[in-house]
């Protein structure tokens, strides 16, 4: 657990974005510590997002907002708990006073960050409790006390039924990226979690989600109260600063027609997604061959790992990084220049979650995504869902590069990979031993020799070998037959 007031690290003051409002921060009625960090955190003015939603959530009604990722929505609500928190009197206990629930580590720790980032003057301490981290450090961190708690459901819940997080003393609770939540499976971990929360009544709800579909409005129904609708349609944002592109290509050319983009697109930081986890497996591979260092992010991905990966994306240290859905929503790099969809994705909403990861705070972006046979079928509702049509480029003839991959220099020619140590070996043996020949009969030998001669034996006494003996109670078809007799005799 990190005091506000102790982070070391120094603000990072971010570009200005192109989709301001003319409505500023320092308009409400906001504590000086919250303005210093968001002048600290050099936001002046409001996004649309957040001039909606900060009138109604201030003035302490639930929310239910519709916006896309970046749109600084995790600023909103992170802003509306420091001022509701620091509103309340000095509670001498050590119970947290607000829940923020992600579906994802990735999006859970980025809103810690921020939350550090913008609370810095504020005095109040956070605490992230997420999966894959170590247990018994975070039961300890829940036990000391922290204000705000920052989780992902799984782990949360293990220390809600132990007793060690404790709900009595929450006023706010925020759930982000509900939808995602829901795909992910979360829907029975949501409503426990929700149920276990002081009622509704005395406490403050805030939902925020890309697409406020038929599931997610059930939640709203079932535990805020009256909340109030806000939605800033993606097609807003996504239009202005990302430019779309789309590619109809056949699935064996998807891979030079990528290798050539690589070489024609003036980018300085690459997302590519792909819908499988063996997918993004293969594509690291194949682009890392053809010299194009590239590193795959997956969910089942070990957490310490994952985490490594993202820092070395957001310093630079990786250039390429290939994900999966899954990783969708807690990538936040503001300097990615390009989002590539070698597939298209299965489920229209996360075509706006993946180009959602560039252009960032209003800078401009580019998306590009190849249509092969296999997923061109999802194409049709996702324009449908988008109101237009993206628009097609047909790649020219040199725009392919073929895929060198396979000819890795210090293998042996003619051969995809080396051959193991225990061919090696007989390969050896069968140019060293005199006795075999070339006979390719034997179906046991990979390399056509026949198999070793096994020695003699040594003369000697001969063992004499145990024949096994019957039992006793085994009855042979002559003994069984006056039994038989007998019987008929007795019937």
């Amino acid at each position: 657990m990190l005091d506000a007031t102790e982070s070391p690290e120094p603000a990072r003051r971010r570009d200005k974005p192109k989709f301001l409002t003319r409505t500023r921060f320092d308009e409400f009625d906001l504590p000086a510590e919250v303005l210093d960090g968001l002048s600290d955190a050099g936001h002046t003015f409001c996004t649309p997002i957040q001039s909606q939603v900060l009138p109604v959530s201030l003035a302490g009604r639930d929310v239910a907002g519709q916006a896309q990722t970046g749109t600084g929505k995790t600023a909103a609500f992170l802003v509306t708990i420091f001022t509701k928190l620091l509103a309340l009197p000095s509670k001498k206990s050590k119970l947290p006073s607000a829940l923020i629930v992600a579906p994802t580590r990735e999006l859970a720790l980025q809103i810690y960050e921020e939350a550090q980032d913008l609370g810095r003057h504020t005095g109040l301490t956070f605490a992230q409790v997420l999966g894959g981290v170590d247990y018994r450090k975070q039961a300890a961190i829940l036990r000391k006390g922290a204000d705000i708690i920052i989780c992902t459901p799984g782990r949360i819940i293990d220390y809600l039924k132990q007793g060690i997080f404790k709900t009595t003393g929450i006023k706010a609770v925020v759930v982000d990226e509900a939808d995602r939540l829901l795909d992910l499976g979360f829907s029975q971990d949501m409503r426990y979690i929700l149920r276990k929360l002081p009622h509704y009544e005395k406490r403050q709800s805030m939902l925020f989600s890309a697409t406020l579909s038929y599931r997610v409005m059930e939640l709203t129904y079932e535990y805020m109260n009256l909340p109030e609708f806000i939605a800033i349609t993606p097609e807003e944002v996504i239009v202005e600063g990302i430019e779309q592109s789309l590619f109809h290509i056949g699935s064996d050319m998807k891979l030079p027609l990528l290798l050539g983009l690589l070489k024609r697109e003036e980018w300085s930081r690459i997302l590519i997604f792909v819908n499988t986890k063996a997918g993004v497996t293969w594509l690291t591979r194949k682009l890392s061959g053809n010299a194009w260092p590239a590193e795959g992010i997956t969910g089942d991905l070990p957490q310490r790992k994952r985490f490594r990966l993202m820092e070395w994306f957001k310093t630079g240290r990786i250039k390429i990084l290939v994900a999966t859905d899954v990783a969708s929503r807690g990538i936040h790099v503001e300097d990615i220049s390009h989002v590539i969809n070698y597939d298209l994705p299965q489920d229209s909403e996360n075509y706006i979650h993946r180009i959602g990861r560039t252009a960032r705070a209003g800078k401009t972006g580019r998306a590009l995504s190849l249509a092969c046979e296999k997923y061109v079928f999802h194409l049709e509702p996702l324009e449908a869902m988008l109101g237009y049509k993206i628009p097609t480029i047909w790649p020219e003839d040199d725009w392919f590069i073929k895929d060198i991959s396979t000819r890795v220099p210090g293998r042996h020619k003619g051969r995809g990979r080396r051959p193991s140590r225990r061919h090696e070996r007989r390969r050896k043996q069968s140019t060293t031993t005199p006795e075999k020949t070339r006979t390719g009969s034997y179906p046991g030998s990979l390399f056509g020799f026949a198999p070793e001669s096994k020695p003699a034996a040594a003369e000697g006494p001969k063992k004499k070998k145990k024949r096994r003996r019957r039992s006793k109670n085994r009855l042979t078809p002559a003994s069984r037959a006056p039994d038989k007799a007998e019987g008929q005799a007795l019937s």
